[in-house]
């Protein structure tokens, strides 16, 4: 129940999960090279293991990541000791930003799925009650798998339509 209430507290929920992110791909990267910093090159890299691990694990369409010159760009913006490369916490700053947009998008689909949907499921079974031939099926339904019914449809067409929102 604890987990549940975690995931309400917002900002501080995702800056956890953002850094939980961060720190698996910078510490795969520092037992891979050795190095203690990320370079262009390897930031690229872990930029697309950042979007693969949104991708599989979050709802909704897919991410494209970033092209090469806005990561550079970024790059630029967040080497705060100019050194060229990012440490751990510029690392983690990066990432946050550049996901910020992503993190709206999915909260927004999970808003609409998990609320929204669920209410207009039961406003339409009220008033498809007294539809000849649908009006029984729908009135031994109860109103827990008529919601599911209507979230998981919900689902399947944010699914098939990525481009709605």
């Amino acid at each position: 129940m604890g987990q549940v209430f975690d995931k309400f507290q917002g900002k501080q929920w995702r800056q956890r999960q953002v850094r939980k992110i961060t720190d698996k791909v910078f510490n795969h990267f520092k037992t891979q090279t050795g190095r203690v910093n990320l370079t262009f090159e390897d930031l690229y890299i872990a930029v697309l293991l950042v979007y693969n691990d949104i991708n599989k694990h979050l709802p909704g369409p897919h991410f494209d990541p970033p092209p090469k010159d806005q990561v550079r760009a970024m790059l630029e913006e967040f080497d705060i000791n100019l050194d060229g490369e990012l440490d751990r916490d510029e690392f983690t700053q990066f990432i946050q930003k550049l996901t910020s947009d992503t993190v709206i998008v999915v909260s927004q689909k999970l808003i609409i799925t998990l609320m929204v949907a669920p209410t207009i499921a039961l406003v339409t079974k009220r008033a498809t009650e007294g539809v000849p031939g649908v009006g029984k099926v729908v009135q031994r339904l109860p109103n827990s798998a008529y919601a599911s019914l209507v979230t998981l449809a919900v689902v399947l067409f944010q699914k098939a339509d990525p481009d709605i929102y």
